[in-house]
């Protein structure tokens, strides 16, 4: 039986120097991304040739070798091996799943993170965390997780903040699951109007929180639209706009997370309607409320 692993996430605080080596892994394992999926499409179009990633992995001593790319030595070969690998796993799920072809990484729209799949080191009564090429960064602490650090991922969110989520492996083993009984199980059906109606008759109003801050945005929006393109008045106008969907998403999550706790602390089982989501959302007169409610989120939330 597989034991259980579980992900601690933290805001670190890197210094300039530290920030600079942060933001370089970031956009060495994003080129490294689209440039072995640009490599693996044209060589399907060439001959029909399938390239696995340890075929482009080859490329790797003679990139950093290169006077044009030779900055890639300042980035941890195991995390562009993992943006190789994150590709690689795109393909597959597009083939098995039919989930969309992969998409080239952007610097604006995409998220910005890299993994680092060994060497963490943490040092908790210091508030510290080292990974390779980057040592003791600070963080917040406001919990030791118990058990095995595995692997970790480093990421900046669009208002410039800088997260670790830590993946440890708790020893636990994965509990049997209990009989379902029909005294401790709750139906649960998720609306527009009512976020969430239980079997026993209980509501959920809806937040609504894009739509509370929805005017105030677009206002934003449209400020930064007319300012110059790389003016630092548009990178300030965009920072402004980046806020308030932190601000948004920030609201959103804590009602999700309440929500689902308090169900869970109440109940045994939880049966959630099955909604297809990308179908609902082709309704335009709908899809911004649906997008709002973030249904697809409160699904996958822990329910253990």
């Amino acid at each position: 039986m597989e034991t259980i692993y579980k992900a601690f996430k933290y805001r670190i605080y890197p210094n300039q120097e530290q920030a600079v080596l942060i933001n370089k892994h970031i956009g060495s394992c994003r080129w490294i991304y689209n440039y072995a999926l640009n490599k693996k499409v044209e060589a399907y179009k060439k001959d029909k040739t399938r390239l696995s990633r340890f075929d482009i992995s080859k490329d790797l001593p003679r990139l950093k070798k290169n006077e044009e790319t030779n900055w890639l030595k300042e980035t941890n070969s195991q995390s562009l091996q993992m943006s190789l690998k994150n590709m690689d796993e795109a393909f597959t799920k597009f083939f098995r799943d039919k989930k969309g072809f992969p998409k080239f990484k952007s610097r604006h729209r995409s998220k910005q993170s890299f993994n680092i799949p060994q060497n963490v080191k943490v040092d908790w009564g210091n508030r510290k965390v080292s990974v390779p090429k980057i040592k003791n960064i600070r963080f917040a602490l406001d919990r030791v997780p118990d058990g095995e650090i595995k692997s970790a991922t480093i990421s900046r969110t669009p208002t410039n903040k800088y997260f670790i989520s830590i993946l440890v492996d708790t020893g636990v083993k994965e509990p049997k699951k209990s009989k379902i009984k029909e005294e401790t199980s709750v139906g649960v059906d998720l609306g527009i109007k009512e976020f969430a109606i239980t079997s026993d008759g209980e509501k959920f109003d809806n937040p609504k929180f894009l739509k509370n801050d929805l005017r105030r945005l677009k206002k934003l929006q449209k400020q930064a639209s007319k300012k110059v393109k790389g003016s630092n008045n548009r990178k300030k106008a965009n920072l402004r706009v980046a806020i308030i969907h932190e601000r948004i998403a920030n609201k959103r999550n804590d009602f999700l997370h309440k929500l689902s706790t308090k169900l869970i602390s109440e109940n045994q089982t939880i049966c959630l309607e099955d909604l297809s989501v990308e179908n609902m959302i082709k309704n335009h007169k709908l899809a911004q409320a649906i997008q709002d409610c973030s249904w697809s989120k409160f699904n996958q939330l822990p329910r253990h």
